[in-house]
């Protein structure tokens, strides 16, 4: 009898833990945050416990697990309608090479070593340093690497991109790679129209030409 009580919650919690993920939203097994994993192992722990203790009620596992999801999707929404939390909870990403550079602090600062660099250097086939333009380590711990290629902007300075403005906030970090101030920005999108920051939910700058998405006005 307890071997069929233990098949039971087997196909039962499998059925519950996959509804459960998929309610979570949809991201890369590679893509996941701290608080992604983390979630995922107290689930795949309170799954386990619950089939080994057949005499335990279900209900003892599964609200701690119903728990987990309803704070999981409620830091997700806010994540979505704040910038800073997002932050909190994803990180940002860290430009270990700039323009050929590679910036030593902002390695330590992340606990990231030259033959962490060189081992996902050799992962995305790149053979040399040298070679490469830019290189940054995203916030799930993957490298992404743009190789150097002719050099076409002005000052003999390739852009990152990365924008300027995320949902009406400035990233001043962004700016500060590009030598650039939010006086500068300020000023700029005045002169193409737009007199508020907190209006636009994206913004970028590519060689002279900025990319802007105002926020959606409600309807």
């Amino acid at each position: 009898m307890e071997i069929v009580t233990m098949v039971f919650r087997t196909i039962l919690l499998y059925f519950i833990v996959l509804v459960i993920f998929r309610l979570m939203g949809k991201r890369e097994i590679g893509e996941l945050s701290i608080l992604d994993l983390v979630v995922f192992i107290m689930l795949a722990e309170l799954a386990v416990v619950a089939i080994e203790n057949t005499n335990d009620p279900l209900h003892h596992s599964l609200v701690p697990m119903i728990t987990l999801l309803v704070i999981q999707i409620g830091l997700a929404l806010w994540s979505l309608k704040s910038n800073r939390m997002r932050n909190f909870l994803d990180g940002q990403p860290t430009v270990i090479i700039q323009n050929g550079e590679i910036r030593e602090k902002e390695m330590k600062k992340q606990h990231y070593n030259f033959n962490d660099l060189l081992i996902q250097l050799r992962d995305k086939n790149v053979k040399d340093i040298a070679d490469v333009e830019f290189a940054i380590l995203e916030p799930s711990g993957k490298l992404s690497v743009f190789e150097k290629k002719n050099n076409t902007a002005p000052f003999g300075k390739e852009s990152l991109n990365l924008p300027y403005i995320i949902d009406g906030v400035v990233q001043e970090e962004h700016l500060a790679l590009d030598h650039r101030t939010t006086l500068w920005l300020r000023q700029e999108l005045k002169k193409l129209g737009y007199q508020e920051i907190k209006n636009i939910s994206y913004c970028t700058y590519n060689n002279g030409t900025f990319f802007v998405d105002k926020v959606d006005e409600p309807k």
